[in-house]
């Protein structure tokens, strides 16, 4: 995928947002239709080039073959540039396959081969992927777990995990907390019970779904889920809507997402702790990472930088300002040093 800067669009903020709505569908759609008719493809070259910084030229790595995968939203393409600049500056010959629609088809991918490296979070890895119900409450020990009982049953790596944390809310506008008075998920579920109609919920298809999203989230806390209660919206939608308060009294978040800030949206407390830990960790095939050892003491460094804060603001550069993911993740890569900026 090579991404282009943006001119600044002066249409109206809704406008865009509707465009970019369209825009993204019909992406979307065209992916979803070249994945099932032919298998992903083989990856494009990265939009920029990097030199060495902290990150030096490693013989081992050098002309080596990497395929970098993400998933479609803002942090996970971030992440994707983040491994592909640092790859790139330790000699490796990178492959850009961010983008792809899903954790499930994200994971099928490098299961099958046609993606070497992603940043998978922790959580997904433990209940998603692995099939366990209860999360691990020390983000240390649920890394642990995945790690090696990825390993032991699908020969898969988890490496250099990252402090970042981005698990999933409920957020709502303040006028919404001040006018139901909630502030916890208990007291939203008491409110679905009592009137579904004041807890009108905005979600992304996945979450909807998912065992380690809503369905549990009903069932920890005790209230149904009905078509009347919740409408489906694309993830970058769901955080203008809840803070009108127009079409979605409550919506999902991830918790790392700048755009919680920038709207002034405030958090529900996950007052029974459901959610998982959600840290971000380099994932490998067993095979590829015993086969380039190298991958992990690059990554490890960066991993390491990577906090709540930092990756927060990375995102919000993304979807507040509007910059381009492959810039946001070189430019600060650049500033610590691990890279140096040549050309675009």
């Amino acid at each position: 995928m090579t991404t282009t800067l943006r001119h600044r669009d002066r249409r109206p903020g809704r406008v865009r947002r509707a465009l970019r709505a369209t825009t993204l569908l019909a992406a979307v759609a065209s992916m979803t239709a070249a994945i099932g008719a032919c298998g992903l493809a083989s990856g494009s070259t990265p939009p920029f080039t990097v030199g060495a910084g902290s990150i030096k030229n490693i013989p081992a790595l050098d002309g080596v073959k990497v395929t970098v995968g993400s998933k479609e939203f803002t942090e996970q393409v971030i992440l994707g540039y983040i491994i592909e600049f640092s790859l790139m500056a330790a000699g490796a010959d990178v492959r850009d396959l961010t983008s792809i629609v899903g954790s499930r088809s994200t994971r099928d991918s490098q299961t099958q081969g046609q993606v070497d490296i992603t940043y998978e979070y922790t959580g997904t890895g433990w209940i998603n992927y692995l099939g366990n119900e209860k999360p691990i409450p020390d983000a240390t020990k649920q890394f642990e777990a995945v790690r090696d009982e990825d390993l032991k049953k699908n020969d898969i790596v988890w490496t250099a995990v990252a402090p970042m944390d981005n698990t999933y809310a409920l957020a709502a506008s303040p006028e919404v907390i001040k006018s139901t008075g909630v502030k916890t998920l208990s007291e939203y579920g008491a409110l679905v019970n009592k009137n579904p109609g004041a807890a009108q919920t905005c979600l992304e298809t996945e979450f909807r779904s998912r065992q380690d999203g809503f369905p549990g989230v009903a069932s920890t806390y005790g209230f149904p889920v009905t078509k009347a209660q919740v409408s489906i919206l694309q993830t970058g939608i769901i955080y203008q809507a809840t803070a009108d308060a127009s079409q979605c009294k409550f919506g999902e978040v991830f918790t790392t997402d700048g755009r919680i800030k920038a709207l002034g949206l405030q958090l529900l407390t996950d007052d029974k702790q459901f959610f998982p830990h959600y840290n971000a960790a380099i994932v490998m095939r067993e095979a590829y990472a015993k086969e380039h050892p190298d991958i992990a003491k690059v990554m490890t460094p960066v991993s390491d930088k990577l906090t709540n804060d930092v990756i927060t603001d990375l995102n919000l550069q993304v979807d507040v300002q509007g910059k381009e993911p492959a810039e946001v993740a070189r430019d600060w890569l650049v500033k610590e040093g691990f890279v140096s900026k040549e050309s675009s």
